[in-house]
């Protein structure tokens, strides 16, 4: 998600709204309202010279090869995790989440920068390719060069491992990264990149600049050689526009409506607690987090009562012992109230939750069903603590409904005996089988999602070449013994061509 414009005075905010006073950005707790940090806001002007700072630091960056890079990015995931306290309470502080989820997204974080460092020799380095038996005597070589300053722009939900899911394999890759943090969680995202800063002090291979819409839209137009963002799918179009103006290619991480498909013979234990974790983690604001669920005739009235239960148990506040906190983003709570109320106007029923659940900062649990599949909880991104249950035959007619919706980003399926099948056939760029959001802590896997939910991926080996582009050489190793490619080539050699082509293509085996 991304937020829209806040207000640009401290006058008539709410409590956890970013704002704009003499030319700082100013972020706020989103349960006290009380000043978390305040940053300069960055103009076109400041934005293009990090950009071109960066140009030059991507040149040494690049330069130190993959060892120099290796050693220390992994020098940073060490500060990170000694310093792991500090970080997390400044997460609590800017963003209200609980420290126990703080330090579940910094440790996913740090394994990632470990994975990135220690991976990006072997994944993009130069390599030998087959050649062409039409063309023997060139050898071909494949390599992935740096593309040189990335431009990311994070989102606030999580402000540590999201953004840096594209900053860690950027860097690894030898790029230079300019960060532009969410408005709504600026300290921790200049926190991330002064951290860098001490274990690598020569040159400024990562920077941030602060600022709204305007100040990521100036990002775009900088002469970054790749935008990547992560937020709601009505910004990442924006960004595409904006990127398109300077043909600057983009990787789009956008908003999804994730579901859970419960089948017959599922785990119903497992499957509950995985649906509370997967659907309310983070007071549901997860990108990749569950919202539909989808399950079986056969075990659906128990299926409810067990989640129902659950669900009641969780404590939301602010402090070390809630489950989850705040609605960071005031804003978002309207949107919240807005899906609960039109699916209950539509003859669907809460059975836990409804809109007395919405009490500002917080939404506590909310469990809808017999909500139609038109209603807004079902098909919008609804980024709130609720989950929509809906009753089918089986697991199949479940797998058509999920992919009925236009976003593809991520998803679960729990079944003893047919748990692969099903994932497969779900139309998203992630599934997890009898768990919920796993392949987000598995760095190797890449991450992203299709339709609105966006292109391009982060993580894995996919996400260090999303940040590189390839180079193709061919070396002539010997003579032609088909000079193809010459004006000076006689007749009997383009016989011979066609002789060889039939010989290596002209029969089906």
């Amino acid at each position: 998600m991304t937020a829209s414009e806040p207000l640009n005075t401290a006058a008539d905010r709410t409590p956890g709204s970013p704002y704009v006073e003499d030319g700082a950005l100013i972020s706020t707790n989103p349960v006290s309202g009380a000043e978390v940090g305040r940053f300069p806001v960055a103009g076109s002007a400041e934005v293009r010279a990090a950009v071109d700072t960066a140009h030059s630091a991507a040149a040494w960056w690049a330069g130190i090869g993959h060892a120099g890079r290796r050693a220390r990015l992994l020098r940073w995931r060490t500060l990170l995790t000694q310093r792991l306290d500090e970080l997390t309470a400044l997460m609590r502080q800017e963003t209200g989440k609980p420290v126990a989820e703080a330090t579940v997204e910094a440790a996913a974080a740090i394994d990632h920068i470990a994975w990135a460092a220690r991976n990006a020799q072997r994944v993009p380095g130069e390599r030998k390719v087959r050649g062409s038996l039409l063309a023997p005597e060139h050898a071909a070589y494949l390599s992935y060069l740096p593309l040189g300053v990335v431009g990311v722009i994070g989102p606030w939900n999580y402000p540590l491992f999201t953004p840096v899911g594209s900053i860690a394999y950027a860097l690894a890759a030898g790029n230079a990264v300019v960060f532009k943090p969410s408005e709504y969680s600026p300290t921790v995202g200049q926190w991330l990149v002064d951290s860098f800063a001490e274990v690598v002090p020569e040159h400024p291979a990562l920077q941030v600049v602060h600022g709204l819409g305007g100040t990521g839209a100036a990002l775009c137009r900088s002469g970054a050689n790749k935008i990547a963002f992560t937020g709601s799918t009505a910004t990442g179009k924006k960004i595409m526009a904006a990127c398109a103006e300077t043909l600057t290619p983009v990787l789009l991480e956008c908003g999804g409506k994730d579901a859970l498909v419960v089948n017959a013979d599922a785990d119903l234990d497992a499957a509950v607690g995985a649906c509370v974790w997967g659907g309310l983690t983070n007071a549901g604001q997860t990108c990749v987090g569950i919202e539909r669920v989808y399950v079986a005739d056969a075990v659906y009235d128990e299926f409810v009562r067990r989640l129902t239960e659950r669900a009641r148990e969780l404590v939301v506040g602010d402090g070390d012992r809630v489950d989850y906190g705040p609605i960071t983003m005031p804003s978002q709570v309207e949107v919240i109230r807005r899906h609960i109320t039109d699916a209950l106007d539509r003859g669907g029923r809460a059975v836990l939750g409804g809109p007395d659940a919405v009490q500002p900062p917080y939404v506590y649990p909310t469990i809808l069903v017999d909500v139609p599949e038109d209603a807004e909880a079902v098909q919008e991104e609804t980024f709130g603590p609720t989950l929509t249950v809906t009753r089918v035959r089986d697991g199949d007619e479940a797998v058509a409904l999920v992919n009925a919706n236009r976003y593809g980003l991520g998803g679960a399926v729990f079944s003893r005996a047919d748990g692969m099948r099903l994932a497969r056939r779900i139309r998203s760029g992630m599934t997890s089988v009898n768990a919920t959001l796993a392949f987000a802590g598995v760095p190797a896997l890449p991450f992203g999602g299709v339709g609105d939910s966006g292109f391009g991926r982060i993580h894995g080996e996919d996400g260090l070449r999303e940040f590189t582009r390839p180079k193709a050489i061919t070396r002539r190793r010997a003579r032609s013994v088909l000079p193809a490619m010459s004006f000076g080539r006689p007749p009997e050699t383009v016989r011979r061509i066609v002789t060889v082509l039939r010989l290596v293509h002209g029969r089906n085996r």
